[in-house]
């Protein structure tokens, strides 16, 4: 099989399935496993270059609505007859589904249910720990500051919070994505300021851009100075990457609970399937 992924999610569950020897061409944001690296461009999601897809002679185009301006390309790998599967999860049960599908798509279903099994073992370890939390902080996610969009409760942060003992204060708008704004945010007052921006570096925001704001100083996140700065490959994109960004972000919320973040086991974790050539 020769695959093109054209969002780093689908790059990641190609991955972590055992499927990297087949990706033949990849979008400027995949960069999970290591190995992609080296693969041909094909643009950003919103300009894919559909000449450079056609020219690799996919057996199989994979999509994801989670990204974008994903549709025109859609609707460009239909008028060009290309093979292709479009993606569009947004809760973590989703990712195992998404997972199934490529399975059937690629005639690699022993593999897919392999990965399913090991993703959604690692989901009950830590449903088991989330158990134990009798405070459950409030966190407020913020993807992108101006206009505001957060995670509503039909998005797999709002479950990532929950398995980590916490609690998005949007998760009571049952939206994916919220578009809001700063105001809504005071209003709601979170114990936690999470900033992952989509698609922008880890270096780029920091505690002070939102210190900064209007009303700022008067937010227990603020004051309390539990601002952080997350990273987007391991919040922002539905796939088992965003496991590491759950351990991670359990044992920062409840230390005493949750296993220290191993960043080295995690990788290993990771790529126990990604480095197996299927």
């Amino acid at each position: 099989m020769r695959i093109v992924s054209l969002s780093p999610s689908n790059t990641e569950l190609l991955g972590f399935m055992g499927l990297t020897s087949h990706i033949v061409g990849v979008d400027i944001y995949s960069d999970w496993p290591v190995s992609v690296q080296n693969l041909p461009r094909l643009g950003s999601d919103m300009n894919i270059d559909m000449d450079a897809v056609e020219a690799l002679r996919p057996d199989l185009v994979l999509g994801s609505l989670t990204v974008p301006g994903m549709e025109r390309n859609v609707e460009a790998l239909k008028a060009r007859n290309l093979p292709h599967v479009t993606l569009n999860p947004k809760k973590l049960s989703d990712i195992s589904d998404c997972m199934k599908t490529i399975g059937e798509a690629v005639d690699a279903l022993p593999a897919a249910k392999a990965s399913i099994d090991r993703y959604e073992a690692m989901l009950a370890r830590y449903e088991a720990l989330s158990r134990q939390c009798t405070n459950r902080p409030t966190l407020y996610w913020e993807w992108w500051p101006k206009p505001v969009f957060t995670p509503g409760g039909g998005n797999w942060l709002t479950e990532i919070s929950a398995l980590a003992g916490a609690e998005n204060v949007f998760a009571n708008d049952e939206r994916a994505s919220v578009k809001t704004d700063w105001d809504d945010v005071l209003g709601r007052n979170p114990d936690y300021i999470l900033l992952a921006w989509v698609g922008v570096k880890k270096q780029l925001p920091t505690p002070d851009t939102v210190a900064k704001r209007p009303g700022a100083d008067k937010l227990d996140a603020v004051s309390g100075g539990r601002v952080l700065v997350m990273e987007e490959q391991l919040y922002c994109r539905p796939s088992p990457l965003l496991i590491a960004g759950l351990q991670k972000l359990g044992h920062q919320l409840h230390p005493d609970i949750y296993p220290a973040y191993d960043e080295a086991a995690a990788h290993r974790w990771l790529n126990e399937s990604a480095e197996r050539s299927i």
